[in-house]
């Protein structure tokens, strides 16, 4: 009897144990989840962020809403979130910028792989090299010839030191053997405005936020980082047959939380994001803009995410990036 009632109390116990995981899984979320996007609204952060939310508020009956907090290149925000507590209501929407900011910055306020909770990769995209509608340069090798004229006397845009769009900059002239003047914004919305305007002579930007843009006849782009063509614009090359074959830098937008969120917590948000991005209207949105759907595992994204802290650490070296 001793034994039977031994096994009655175990089983009861392990019963137990996963009801009540199932039941956090199921009372998570109970009010508005907030996802904070570090750049002004506009930017291709910002853009896919906003769809998330939508679909997430759908498909869980409550709230998702996007905050923007723009600034020092997606730290304002990210270290915002860093000190919101840890149970799911505060995430964080960034892009490949967050694996850069190792190699921008001497000191962050958290630790970049210890203090987050990745939850998946949303979309990834190639980034496209674009000028004004009225730049006297109609081809990659126009401008390059006319940089290395004249260093620094063209100018290139940029969401902020250390971005996303700045390191790809970086890159580009690396590459290229040029020396263009950077000019940073508090944002990728802000910088494709001032872009617009001509206040700026280029911009490397994410797809989803160029191509309207170039379709409206805004601005004009030279290259594309896509392994092919896009059939959205066919008449654009690729870097490669542009005359860079080595520039294949891409973007990823990602969700993360605070370290020390429920595991139950996280796993009832990697569903809602693959949920959400197998919708067909989201893939068919992210495809119209470059975009490629994701919603990789929390565990995936996490290995990714330590891949790019290392390999853009070397890239921003050899870019000869000194931190600040």
């Amino acid at each position: 009897m001793k034994k039977i009632a031994v096994a009655f109390a175990t089983a009861l116990l392990t019963h137990l144990s996963y009801s009540s995981v199932a039941q956090a899984q199921e009372r998570y979320p109970q009010r508005a989840v907030t996802i904070t996007v570090p750049y002004s609204p506009g930017g291709t952060t910002d853009y896919v962020a906003r769809m998330l939310a939508r679909q997430m508020s759908e498909i869980s009956k409550h709230s998702f809403v996007v905050e923007n907090k723009p600034g020092a290149s997606g730290t304002i925000a990210t270290a915002s979130v860093m000190r919101a507590k840890p149970d799911g209501y505060s995430l964080l929407m960034n892009d490949t910028t967050y694996a850069m900011l190792p190699a921008v910055f001497k000191k962050l306020s958290w630790d970049p792989v210890k203090d987050i909770a990745p939850i998946a990769n949303v979309a990834s995209t190639p980034v496209i090299l674009i000028v004004p509608a009225n730049s006297p340069f109609n081809s990659l090798a126009d401008l390059v010839k006319a940089a290395r004229e004249k260093p620094e006397s063209l100018t290139f845009g940029s969401g902020g030191k250390g971005s996303s769009t700045h390191l790809a900059g970086e890159v580009f002239q690396h590459q290229a053997g040029i020396k263009l003047l950077h000019v940073p914004y508090k944002g990728a919305g802000e910088a494709l405005l001032a872009l617009v305007g001509g206040t700026v002579d280029v911009e490397i930007s994410a797809t989803p936020t160029a191509i309207p843009q170039i379709n409206s006849g805004k601005v004009k782009a030279l290259a594309i980082s896509s392994p092919q063509r896009l059939p959205q614009l066919p008449a654009v090359p690729t870097f490669a047959q542009a005359g860079l074959p080595d520039y294949q830098v891409q973007n990823w937008f990602g969700l993360v939380a605070r370290a020390g969120t429920p595991p139950e917590v996280i796993n009832t948000l990697n569903r809602l994001v693959k949920e959400s991005v197998a919708d067909q209207s989201i893939q068919s949105s992210f495809e119209k803009l470059g975009a490629q759907a994701v919603g990789n595992s929390p565990q995936e994204f996490s290995q990714q995410i330590a891949r790019e802290i290392d390999s853009w650490g070397r890239t921003a070296e050899r870019a000869g990036l000194e931190k600040q």
